[in-house]
């Protein structure tokens, strides 16, 4: 055991973390229970896991306080930078089920021809989805690579030279995702269905989106602390401010799971494995069998 200021560069405050921890427990809870009450797609507990690993790190945090090790250290800094990039999934896998809608006739069997899905592969929904999430998991394999070379003296120079490629690479392809983000909004032909707070369809696109755009932004303030981070090193301005990591750390994630239980995006699109209910239409294939 060693003193906290050993890893950290400064003693860390105390109640913060528990703080922190505590309410990355009720978004959790509060999130898993949204997306019981919607129906929402199974794919958005992602939010609820998130969440929670984000608890975890902040207890780990706590821990440190008092009982500071490598393995303590390196635990909370797993939980406290990995979870994030899940939000960042969250909204490609949201857009991307807001373009795989537009082509796919509605669940009650009695649906009218849709617009011709666009030919570019921009807008097709599993690249939407997967691609920018590999390519955000590339641009942090990139700065963490950076930050492990950084430990070879003779070697710093290329070490700053992957963490910056890496946040290249990361800033390239939030600002493509937001832009293709724009395109589909403005595109009438992509419509979202309209949830309890919604009077109507464009309403409710408006309130997804924002969603979308502002987490994404949000999350793009984080990365570029994170690098910055990276790159100042330890004992560092940046690495030595703790007020720094909670402002552009904590309050980011946290006003982004604000966000995201504001406007729950389970609300617009309903479970493919649920049941009508509620005067709901059926399928004309359930009615076959």
């Amino acid at each position: 055991m060693v003193e906290p200021a050993y890893y950290f560069s400064y003693t860390p405050m105390n109640i913060a973390p528990e703080a922190a921890a505590a309410i990355f427990i009720g978004f959790a809870v509060a999130l898993a229970l949204q997306t019981v009450k919607s129906r929402g797609p199974r794919w958005l507990l992602i939010l609820s896991v998130t969440a929670f690993c984000e608890a975890v790190g902040y207890a780990f945090r706590t821990v440190c306080i008092y009982w500071t090790t490598l393995g303590t250290f390196t635990t909370m800094s797993l939980f406290l930078l990995l979870p994030p990039n899940a939000l960042a999934l969250t909204n490609y896998k949201t857009l991307g089920e807001v373009v795989k809608s537009a082509h796919q006739s509605p669940r009650n069997g009695f649906s009218t021809p849709r617009a011709e899905p666009p030919k570019s592969i921009f807008l097709r929904p599993r690249f939407i989805t997967w691609f920018f999430f590999t390519s955000d998991v590339f641009s942090f394999l990139l700065q963490g690579a950076g930050v492990g070379i950084s430990t070879q003296e003779d070697k710093r120079t290329l070490a700053k030279q992957t963490i910056l490629t890496g946040l290249a690479v990361q800033l390239f392809f939030f600002a493509a995702f937001l832009c293709i983000a724009a395109y589909v909004y403005f595109d009438q032909r992509f419509t979202v269905a309209r949830g309890p707070k919604d009077v109507d369809s464009r309403e409710a696109k408006r309130r997804l989106f924002r969603v979308i755009i502002s987490t994404t932004l949000l999350l793009y303030l984080r990365s570029v602390y994170r690098v910055a981070e990276f790159v100042g090193g330890y004992g560092s301005k940046v690495y030595g401010t703790e007020w720094l990591f909670y402002l552009f750390d904590t309050v980011m994630v946290m006003v982004s799971f604000a966000l995201y239980m504001q406007s729950f995006i389970g609300y617009h699109f309903q479970s493919h494995d649920s049941d009508p209910k509620d005067g709901a239409q059926v399928p004309m294939n359930r009615l076959i069998l």
